[in-house]
């Protein structure tokens, strides 16, 4: 049985306009508790900003966040997969890329997101019985 994206992803995402200050976003994000907001325009992604990005690109230039557009230190293009791609696809691919985030799209419209703590959370119980096995098997003594 293969597991697809739409199986571990959250659908509840956050999305801002790219217009929106970089405060505003901040504010959202803590209400939200999430690590990171999509930057949508008529549907379109136009990009993402995470909490990386608030720090590297605000706090530490000592940048004010109410002065600036969020799009101004989000990052594009958006990693994202289709609803239908295999979970172990998009585990490779954020491995592969070293992502924490890839957003989930269906038609072209975002749907979903995976993180890194989703696919720790879908894949325990699997991880937790494969230990469990290998525990299990014990040298036989001569």
């Amino acid at each position: 049985m293969v597991i697809k994206a739409r199986e571990i992803m959250h659908a509840d995402v956050l999305t801002v306009e790219p217009a929106t200050t970089a405060f505003e976003c901040a504010r959202r994000m803590a209400e939200a508790r999430k690590g990171y907001a999509i930057l949508l325009k008529d549907g379109q992604m136009q990009g993402i900003v995470t909490e990386w990005d608030f720090l590297a690109k605000v706090v530490a230039r000592g940048t004010d966040p109410a002065a600036i557009p969020v799009f101004s230190i989000a990052s594009a293009p958006v990693a994202s997969c289709d609803a239908d791609t295999p979970t172990h696809e998009v585990v490779e691919r954020m491995a592969r890329e070293g992502i924490r985030r890839m957003v989930v799209t269906s038609g072209g419209r975002v749907v979903g997101m995976i993180t890194s703590r989703d696919v720790i959370v879908a894949f325990k119980p699997y991880v937790d019985k494969i230990s469990a096995d290998i525990s299990g098997f014990q040298p036989s003594l001569p």
